[in-house]
């Protein structure tokens, strides 16, 4: 069975195992195990925080396939971008112009260096072993962060925001970066991608122009992929869609990818989740309904995709799922039923 979980330190070698085949794209779990390691040490603090309102710190979830105890998968929230170092993004927006003496009307769209989601939350981090994709693992690994959202609101922003990946190709080429940021910062955008995805925002600061840039005095090449997804990402992006996530003219400053944006209260897992009381038993001779679960805990949160079935006011889960959710009969879970 696959659960998810904390993060804990004994988890390490599963995680270098993990980043070790992200490729290029995923910054925020480099290869690197000294800096995973004070990743999943941030993580325990964030779940250990008694002090609100929350600030950038992330909460970080494995999967686990419990009948090995291997993690295969990793996903993040941040509680609230921008609190203490800035969370940029660009905001594509548009002038007219008019010149009656020549009769000329000119449509201008530009880019502006914003800090519009500062506080808001953000999810991150989303791997999943390749040979473990399929089977709903991954809608368990991003969509059971809203069930622990929806649970612990107080400990993040009231909005949640994704950033895409965008454009490039296998070497790590970016058209935007190639057209715009190379110009500024003088380095790869590899580079430049993997010290933003680790933390390194400071030379951000530094470096990024913060006036107004034209986009038609980019490449056509760079004008053609703004706020256009990565083909590699596009169904964790058509998953958010669906979750009620849109795209509102904000890009990664990178590589143009979409960032996208929704209430918390509107993701669709958090406002069609339910409250149950549980039963534990046998589910033979009754309804069975497929659900998405979660144990409502913190520190000890589990969730997991299930079969169960409704009797009166219950939710009855067979005894081997109840021991996987680490929860007794009478205990309140969070269901979120299957479309």
């Amino acid at each position: 069975m696959m659960v998810i979980r904390p993060v804990a330190l004994t988890d390490l070698n599963d995680i270098v195992v993990l980043a070790s085949q992200t490729g290029t794209g995923l910054t925020t779990l480099p290869n690197n195990p000294a800096h995973l390691e004070e990743k999943i040490r941030q993580s325990l603090r964030a779940f250990d925080k008694t002090t609100f309102p929350p600030l950038d710190e992330t909460y970080l979830f494995v999967l686990e396939d419990t009948s090995n105890s291997k993690v295969v998968g990793t996903s993040g929230i941040v509680a609230a971008v921008g609190t203490t170092k800035p969370f940029y993004t660009y905001k594509i927006n548009q002038e007219v112009h008019f010149s009656e003496t020549t009769n000329v009307y000119k449509d201008h769209q530009f880019l502006t260096l914003t800090n519009d989601f500062t506080g808001d939350a953000e999810i991150c981090t989303l791997f999943l072993s390749p040979e473990h994709r399929g089977g709903g693992n991954g809608q368990l690994l991003s969509k059971s962060r809203f069930l622990f959202m929806a649970d612990h609101h107080e400990r993040f922003g009231q909005n949640v925001v994704a950033e895409m990946r965008g454009q490039s190709d296998d070497q790590g080429h970016s058209p935007l970066w190639e057209s715009l940021g190379r110009h500024f910062f003088d380095m790869d955008f590899a580079e430049a991608d993997k010290e933003n995805g680790q933390g390194n925002s400071q030379f951000i600061a530094e470096l990024i122009p913060h006036h107004p840039i034209y986009i038609n005095l980019l490449s056509k090449e760079a004008q053609d992929i703004l706020g256009m997804v990565h083909p590699d990402t596009r169904p964790a992006e058509q998953m958010l869609i669906a979750e009620g996530f849109r795209y509102t003219g904000y890009i990664d400053i990178f590589d143009g990818g979409p960032t996208i944006e929704s209430p918390v209260s509107n993701v669709k897992t958090v406002r069609e989740s339910l409250l149950y009381p549980i039963k534990t038993g046998t589910l033979e001779g009754k309804e069975i309904r497929k659900a998405m679960l979660s144990n409502r805990q913190l520190k000890n949160y589990r969730a997991c995709l299930a079969q169960v079935a409704v009797d009166d006011e219950y939710v009855v889960l067979s005894n081997e799922m109840a021991i996987n959710l680490q929860v007794s009969e009478g205990d309140t879970i969070r269901v979120k039923f299957a479309d």
